[in-house]
């Protein structure tokens, strides 16, 4: 039975409002209706269920940029490195594809996901390779440390944590984390310590290896949506792994020795030590996924990672045009810094080059330019600010004298 035509919450009848809106047992009129779209505003309820439903509605319209346009977007951050960008670039632009092919298609062909391994020194662009695809990219994206997580059960994270990551960087839009992109940086940091089993459990190295095999392959995963550890009364989301793309990278130090005994460049003669020179500096375009394997990732992981790529050591060419040319470049980070001050910092070419010069000799790549740089402007940025120096120009002769005083790779 209708209640009499009246509002239920304000109590006006029918002919005292524009229009009432008549239910089973109560009615509600206009007024009360906006009043009640008004306390939705004040409370953000309304704008998140609209940007949710946005989300949602542009699921489909992924803009697909070609690997031209995401290799030129790297480069403007990246020097040097073309064969890694442009294998990253290619990578993406199928991922791209894979996401958005039509529904008649997938049932025909069924595409699987190119995960990719990133094999390099330390310094030489693999995270910053990932860090400026973060950029690039309008899906959603996270960098993740291997290092931090331990098989189920055990002190440390979950795997399942870079999940959690991936979520809250989509704003917890399931479907939209469900075709992001993950950076795993240090994955050889969790390779197994030998070749044969081990009498105590390795939780943190072929255990984590073990965790990440369903989910790079593709599968259904429970994440807590504020990270930590899951417990029974814990609200868990489901996420399917199968169109999220995973990217590793880790320097695999020593694994130059394993190419070069499966290719037995260790042999004794002059003639043959000279051969062996060229082949060793370039030895990293030979690595396969059985020096990989070798060095302690499981076989079933290499498996998951099919396209495996390697980053070219650092040279003195490529670290000068690091300090100069991308958008990021250090000296353009310095000069920016000392601008706010109204001081224009200036630096003499020589003075760059002899920087090169002890980056190389601290072998850290790029970090290594970072280092030396607050070593020799430390100093200037304690003094300088308050005393309105319009100019300063660092030289050889000013960087010479900054490395020597900090006793810091002192030349000579």
């Amino acid at each position: 039975m209708k209640s009499k035509a009246g509002c239920s919450f304000c109590g006006k009848s029918k002919i005292q409002v524009d229009f009432l809106i008549e239910g089973e047992q109560s009615c509600i009129c206009n007024e009360c209706v906006e009043n009640a779209y008004l306390l939705l505003e004040q409370s953000d309820l309304l704008v998140k269920t609209n940007k949710k439903n946005n989300n949602l509605s542009s699921k489909n319209e992924m803009p697909l940029k070609k690997p031209i346009e995401i290799k030129k977007f790297l480069d403007d951050y990246v020097i040097g490195q073309d064969d890694a960008k442009k294998v990253i670039a290619v990578a993406i632009y199928n991922h791209f594809k894979r996401i958005n092919l039509p529904a008649t298609k997938k049932e025909t062909v069924e595409v699987d996901k190119s995960n990719i391994l990133l094999i390099g020194e330390t310094g030489t662009g693999k995270t910053l390779i990932a860090r400026s695809i973060s950029k690039l990219l309008k899906i959603p994206f996270a960098i993740v440390d291997a290092t931090v997580f331990t098989e189920a059960g055990y002190v440390g994270e979950d795997i399942e944590s870079m999940l959690t990551r991936l979520l809250q960087n989509a704003d917890y839009n399931v479907k939209e984390a469900e075709r992001g992109i993950i950076y795993i940086d240090e994955i050889d940091k969790i390779a197994r310590k030998g070749a044969n089993a081990s009498l105590t459990r390795d939780v943190s190295g072929e255990g984590v290896q073990q965790g990440l095999l369903k989910m790079l392959e593709g599968t259904e995963c429970l994440v807590p949506p504020e990270g930590g550890r899951k417990h029974p009364d814990q609200k868990l989301i489901k996420i399917n792994t199968k169109n999220i793309l995973f990217i590793c990278g880790g320097a695999f130090e020593g694994i130059e020795k394993i190419i070069g005994k499966r290719l037995n460049t260790n042999v004794i003669g002059f003639k043959n030590q000279a051969e062996n020179t060229h082949q060793k500096e370039n030895i990293l375009h030979l690595v396969t996924s059985l020096d990989i394997k070798s060095f302690g990732l499981i076989p079933e992981l290499v498996g998951r990672l099919p396209i495996i790529c390697h980053l070219n050591p650092l040279d003195k060419t490529m670290l000068f045009n690091i300090l100069t040319e991308p958008k990021n470049a250090i000296t353009k980070q310095y000069k920016y810094l000392f601008n706010i001050e109204d001081t224009n910092l200036e630096f003499t070419n020589e003075a760059l080059e002899f920087i090169v010069e002890k980056a190389l000799e601290l072998k850290l790549g790029a970090r290594g330019l970072r280092n030396i740089f607050e070593r020799i402007l430390n100093e200037a940025m304690f003094e300088l600010p308050g005393k309105g120096v319009k100019e300063f120009i660092v030289d050889l002769e000013y960087v010479v004298k900054q490395i020597d005083k900090n006793k810091f790779l002192k030349t000579g």
